[in-house]
């Protein structure tokens, strides 16, 4: 059994050149690697506490940790492991989050198919990639066969 351990970094942002186009402001970023099943757990919590943080009803704390499961397990799964790195906005007094989950594994090579309801290449249900994007304000799928996938999902707090 792997003794390897999750290592989370969380650092505050400074701004940036590039955070002037980007009209969000990034306030925290925490960044957790997802290598063993039990990193997944800890993504869930890192998550749930970042909605905390930013004030996230009840509601949109499921959502967000939902997503966030759902994303990184298809990264633990699919991808062979990967990163979640977990950016706090604003953007005109509203909070969100911002949630990059990156893997390098086979990459999707139906994307059309991936986000459909029902579709899967394993045992679940197949609401996973589908149901994220649903779960989220803004949903970007990133992917390249044979290079590995990357998933951008933000929500807002309140919308």
């Amino acid at each position: 059994m792997s003794s390897a351990r999750n290592t989370d970094h969380t650092v505050a942002l400074a701004p940036t050149a590039s955070d002037a186009a980007d009209p969000a402001a990034h306030t925290e970023r925490t960044v957790h690697h997802v290598r063993i099943e039990e990193d997944l757990l800890t993504v869930r919590h890192a998550v749930r506490a970042a909605t905390l943080r930013a004030g996230f009803s009840i509601v949109d704390q499921t959502r967000v940790v939902t997503a966030a499961s759902e994303l990184a397990r298809n990264a633990y799964i699919h991808g062979g492991g990967g990163t979640v790195t977990i950016d706090r906005l604003t953007l005109g007094g509203s909070a969100g989050l911002r949630l990059t989950v990156k893997d390098e594994g086979p990459g999707i090579v139906d994307t059309d198919a991936a986000l459909a309801d029902g579709f899967t290449t394993g045992a679940g249900l197949g609401h996973g990639l589908g149901g994220a994007r649903r779960l989220m304000n803004d949903f970007e799928l990133h992917t390249v066969p044979g290079q590995g996938t990357t998933v951008i999902a933000t929500r807002w707090a309140g919308r």
